[in-house]
């Protein structure tokens, strides 16, 4: 992650600021990631290495998976034997295997060197990694297909989960390579996206992210598509549109780890450097992300949401949270509000009252179900709004409030005196209930 020229303070400050969410979000969560042979065959590694460091000191957990295809071909040629496929899938007949072990083995120790690294003045300056390996995939062999014996290539039948949970507890870095192990003593030639794709279902792991040759999935017009749920991924996949080969091999990974219960998985660019930490740390993205479903749906308020609205609104006004408003005005205005609905379910509100003449708006009626509360669509809800008054050419984003002061605070928010108020809001100021007001800039 690159820090912002000691010049522009300000914008590193702020920078860093937007990224403590992030941080908070993912301590403790475990990330399983993809990255191909390649990318070690291209000297790329070292950088990926100083992202990983930054993420194992955040405190989560990584669980690495690495390729070898490149690494394998050339030992292949080194030996003068001529690498064999079946519908895309290698034949490793003995000769191939042996070949196989000595490219991975070799990667292995590479990728094993750059994390060690702990060089003064560097990204990894102090860095305690610690690299875990094991037998913690069985495999078996894939078998006959089409008539055609694959012999030594293998999938994954189980993977440790008790072991794997147990070196990330130790803070210890996983790294699985693509070869698995039989209960007779057999080894088995495997892919890194079975892999991958396995152990992060196995661990119900939060992330799965494959680091692909193109920066996500693109959609007809050839604009990156940054977020796709299970059914749009499938269409896709099922199109008569050609998608690009690391398109076609990892989405649909993507799409089986998503329908296993993983929260969420990610296909971003291995030729960006720090693209793991823009798609991370970042509300845009870089790359695409696949999830289950989107069952959230932010739109304008209707007259037929109002007892949705009401809802939500008068267990706060009760509390005195909130200013109480008649059904009749909530009928009247309901064209400032939009609702966030999850399958169909009202689960928050808020409300903008612009003042056009003074380049303001008010943010009201912000609310969330309880249940709902620690999902961040609290968040979803501001961002809406702060993009709405910004396409009317506002130029500030002003709230009221009694009892949440602190959460706008950590979102920019700053306490101003009642004078800054727009002229006609200042009128209807309630002096007894002594509201805060808060400011927020919108750039």
């Amino acid at each position: 992650m690159s820090t912002a020229p000691a010049s522009s303070p300000p914008d590193f400050v702020a920078w860093f600021r937007s990224v403590a969410p992030y941080v908070n979000a993912f301590r403790g969560k475990t990330f399983v990631i993809a990255f191909g042979g390649e990318v070690v065959a291209d000297g790329k590694f070292l950088e990926l290495t100083h992202d990983f460091n930054l993420l194992a000191a955040l405190g989560i957990r990584l669980v690495l998976v690495h390729g070898a295809r490149p690494q394998i071909e050339q030992r292949l040629a080194q030996n003068n034997i001529e690498g064999s496929y079946h519908h895309g899938i290698r034949l490793t007949d003995a000769e191939t295997m042996q070949c196989v072990k000595e490219a991975v083995g070799r990667v292995r120790v590479e990728i094993e060197a750059l994390l060690s690294m702990g060089l003064a003045n560097s990204p990894m300056a102090n860095a305690d990694i610690r690299v875990a390996g094991g037998n913690f995939i069985t495999a078996q062999p894939i078998g006959v297909i089409n008539g055609v014996d694959l012999m030594h290539t293998g999938c994954v039948r189980k993977v440790d989960v008790a072991a794997l949970q147990d070196r990330m507890e130790f803070g210890e870095v996983v790294l699985l390579s693509p070869l698995g192990y039989s209960p007779t003593g057999e080894v088995f030639n495997l892919t890194l996206e079975d892999v991958a794709t396995a152990t992060a279902v196995a661990l119900d792991a939060d992330k799965l992210i494959f680091l692909t040759d193109t920066d996500g999935v693109h959609g007809k017009d050839g604009v990156l598509l940054k977020e796709l749920t299970i059914a749009e991924a499938n269409k896709l996949l099922s199109g008569k549109r050609k998608l690009p080969d690391d398109v076609g091999l990892f989405l649909p990974c993507a799409v089986r780890a998503c329908e296993a219960g993983v929260a969420r998985t990610h296909l971003v660019s291995r030729h960006t450097d720090g693209a793991l930490l823009q798609e991370l740390f970042s509300d845009e993205g870089i790359g695409t992300m696949v999830v289950e479903s989107t069952l959230n749906t932010l739109r304008d308020a209707t007259i037929k949401d109002v007892g949705g609205i009401l809802q939500l609104l008068q267990p706060l006004e009760a509390e005195g949270i909130l200013v109480r408003r008649s059904r009749e005005l909530l009928e009247r205005e309901i064209s400032r509000f939009v609702v966030l609905e999850h399958g169909h379910r009202i689960i928050g509100c808020a409300a903008l009252y612009p003042f056009a003449d003074e380049k303001a708006g008010e943010l009201a009626c912000l609310a969330v179900q309880p249940a709902a509360r620690d999902h961040g669509y609290g968040d979803v809800l501001l961002k809406h709004i702060a993009a709405r008054a910004k396409s009317m050419r506002l130029q500030k984003l002003f709230v009221l409030t009694t009892r949440t002061a602190h959460w706008f605070i950590e979102r920019g928010f700053k306490e101003v005196d009642v004078e800054q108020l727009p002229a006609q809001k200042k009128t209807l100021y309630n002096y007894q209930r002594r509201s805060k007001v808060f400011v927020l800039a919108l750039r």
